[in-house]
Parts: structure tokens; sequence; C-alpha cells
């Protein structure tokens, strides 16, 4: 439950790291448990893990413009974080039971929530390529009470923009190793009881 001072180490040309401090402390605020900066090129992007979607098939596989085959995948992540040089990354940590229970939708939309919210920040303070990815399908997130994407479908613009953010795991992203990375478990006790977390990740500069 911290936010993790930027390192000075990671200061760029046109990343500052009182704005990345800003950043974080503001995700704590919206309801991160944790949060870090890390260098883009520390981001470990795996193949196998984007193919996941696809076989054994998810079953939100083609259902949003926010996961495959409807996103560029691992190559263009690659390719993409060549051009970075920071990423804020956070979890908001909950009960394990919290994962299976009602309130998982509600967990899941906090998610994109900070991310977005970190990405619009980071667009208010100048860094006009600011790029959030979060977890989970939005179809299922945001629009579970709808038969289909409107976006998708051509019948209207996402319903959502503002908020639901790319999934990871269809870029390859591997969560496991970015939690490594922050030097965070995956899994851990508060009182006797097991605790999980979901994650966003924000690419800033």
């Amino acid at each position: 439950m911290n936010s993790i001072p930027a390192d000075p180490s990671m200061k760029h040309d046109t990343v500052r790291t009182e704005d990345l401090e800003v950043l974080m402390a503001n995700a704590m605020k919206r309801g991160a448990t944790s949060v870090t900066a890390l260098k883009a090129s520390d981001i470990p992007i795996l193949d196998h893990l984007a193919d996941k979607c696809r076989e054994p098939r998810c079953s939100n596989y083609g259902l949003s413009r926010s996961c495959p085959p409807h996103v560029a995948g691992p190559a263009a992540m690659k390719a993409d974080l060549l051009s970075y040089s920071v990423a804020v990354f956070f979890r908001i940590e909950v009960p394990s039971h919290g994962l299976y229970s009602d309130g998982q939708r509600e967990l899941f939309h906090l998610m994109h929530e900070v991310a977005s919210a970190i990405e619009h920040d980071a667009l208010g303070m100048g860094y006009s390529r600011a790029k959030a990815f979060a977890g989970g399908s939005c179809k299922e997130i945001f629009c579970h009470d709808h038969l289909d994407c409107q976006y998708l479908s051509g019948q209207g613009v996402c319903r959502h923009a503002d908020v639901a953010r790319p999934s990871m795991s269809g870029f390859g992203v591997h969560v496991a190793g970015l939690m490594a990375k922050a030097g965070w478990a995956m899994t851990t006790t508060r009182d006797g009881e097991p605790v999980s977390s979901v994650s966003g990740l924000v690419l800033i500069g």
C-alpha cells in the first residue's frame, strides 16, 4: 500500500521526475494500493501470452475493440516501447475471493478508471503520447448488458471510450514479470487472509 518514489536515474528529456511523482500520487488517491515507475525497456512482452487469448479460446475473444484479434499485439507493442522511456505501473489489492465474487466487475471497472485517469493526467501535463492499458474484456466490464460492441458492429462509437482501455494480455505484457520488477508478490496475506490484485500500466513519454 505504497507509492514508490520515481527513480531519478529514469529522468528523461521529455519526462520529469516530479511529474511522475504527481501521477503516482494521483493514482493512489483514485484507488491504487501500490504504484511505481518503471523503465519502458523493462516491460516484458511474451508472444505466447497473447496467443492464449485465441487458443485455448477466451470466452471474450473477438467481442471488443480492446481484445484480440482487434489489437495490434505483441510485435507492435515491442516496437512501440522503443519510443517510450517510462511507464507507471499500479495494482489494486483485494481479498482473493473478491476476484471471483459479485463485486468482480466493479473491481475491474475501478482498474480501468485508474489507468485512464493516469493517462488523462499525463496528457494534461503535455505528454501527448501517454497510453494506458488495463485488464479484462471491456465488453464484459462495461457493456455486459449489450448484445454487441457498438464500435465493432458499426453502430456507433465506443460507449465508454473515456475509461475503457486495452487489455495488457492481448499485447503480451507479462504482468507477473512486471510485478517482479516492482518488487511485489503476486499473492500475499493480510490478517491471515489471501490477497490478490489487478493491475494497469500507462506508458509515458
